[in-house]
């Protein structure tokens, strides 16, 4: 069922983890048995409906993250075989130390964002669509100014990396 168009990646996406498995203790689990193929940059685990059962497991080197997909493929995890695969796209971290990292909208600002340009662009007001400095939109209602916003995506309540067990 792999199919061919998937290219090698820094990150794995494993699903069918048993969905019981409290958040914290599924990432030191995960770490502990991930650990032993390379050094592991994140680990992001939701818990939320859409992403339950299901983690990223971010290498800082592409050949461990193959030789973990190879090797724990099927492997028996809480008692549900893990399916492993290489993610579609870059990490975030893996983007920024490539240099191609680019921020991506959210579903519920991209709906903002739309009625609120489409608006404007419609009626040829100048200044109507929100100025972009350098690719990264300026102040928009409601928002932080850029200075005060985060420097990393991840998500609520995670440490943006995974601490380094000595």
């Amino acid at each position: 069922m792999a199919t061919p168009d998937v290219r090698l990646n820094h990150t794995i996406y494993i699903n069918n983890l048993n969905e019981k498995i409290k958040k914290d203790e599924l990432k030191k689990s995960l770490y502990a048995i991930f650990s032993q193929f390379g050094q592991i940059l994140d680990i992001l685990v939701a818990r939320n409906l859409k992403m339950k059962g299901q983690a990223f497991v971010i290498f800082k080197e592409v050949n461990s993250a193959s030789n973990a997909l190879r090797s724990m493929q099927g492997f028996p995890f809480y008692d549900k075989p893990m399916r492993i695969q290489y993610a579609k796209q870059d990490s975030d971290i893996i983007a920024k130390m490539k240099g191609t990292y680019v921020e991506r909208d959210r579903k519920k600002e991209k709906k903002k964002i739309k009625g609120a340009d489409g608006a404007g662009a419609k009626k040829g007001v100048p200044g109507a669509a929100t100025p972009m400095v350098a690719g990264v939109p300026a102040a928009m209602p409601g928002m932080p100014p850029m200075s005060q916003a985060p420097r990393m995506m991840h998500m609520p309540g995670q440490p943006p990396y995974m601490p380094l067990l000595a």
